[in-house]
């Protein structure tokens, strides 16, 4: 018998059942594994390679809370440090409000006793119209509203703890709703500044 050389290194060929010669497989072809998928480019597949790079990088962003850009931190920190201090400076305008009120108040809570006086003298008929006295006690009470005193508590209206303090509950038949009888000293406030409740007699529900 014969010996058969082959030549190392050079690619052979065999033969299909049919005779016909088979091409020899590219070297390192095993290693690749399957061929590429048609149609698709060295481009594409670097594409996908950085989109889903991305899809990572915001998915990681998203997961931490901090922007991965520094200009978007930046950005961030502004809003929050210009929301602060609107904010700052609403509370702050709302303190001098409240204190101005205050300040206000503290100077015609000083008055508020003239103009019970002023009351009363108008419940005995004492500021007939057309009268120094009553011209007097209208420009009195014009000046206190123009700083923004208002008064409450009038006959008829509803009774309610948080406006009125009883000073005197009278049965009167055929009441349902407490209701405001008299009242003894008008409630004031100043804004946002309760000077006092009004000091009223309630009309109550008569047993039986």
């Amino acid at each position: 018998m014969g010996s058969r050389r082959v030549e190392r290194g050079t690619a052979h060929t065999g033969e299909n059942p049919n005779g016909d010669e088979v091409p020899a497989a590219e070297p390192g072809a095993e290693a690749l594994g399957s061929e590429p998928q048609e149609g698709l480019t060295v481009d594409d597949i670097l594409g996908a390679e950085q989109n889903e790079d991305a899809i990572a990088a915001d998915a990681a962003e998203a997961e931490s809370g901090e922007p991965d850009d520094p200009k978007d931190f930046y950005l961030e920190d502004l809003r929050r440090v210009t929301a602060e201090y609107a904010n700052y400076r609403k509370r702050t305008e709302s303190n001098a409000e409240l204190e101005k009120q205050r300040t206000t108040a503290a100077v015609v809570g000083s008055l508020l006793t003239v103009l019970d006086d002023l009351d009363r003298a108008e419940k005995h008929g004492d500021l007939e119209e057309g009268s120094a006295f009553a011209t007097i006690a209208q420009k009195l009470r014009g000046t206190v509203e123009r700083f923004g005193l208002e008064s409450y508590g009038e006959v008829g209206e509803p009774f309610d703890p948080q406006l009125h303090e009883a000073i005197a509950q009278v049965p009167v038949p055929g009441t349902e709703q407490e209701t405001v009888l008299d009242v003894i000293e008008r409630g004031y406030r100043l804004g946002d500044v309760e000077l006092r409740p009004a000091k009223v007699a309630v009309a109550v529900g008569a047993d039986g």
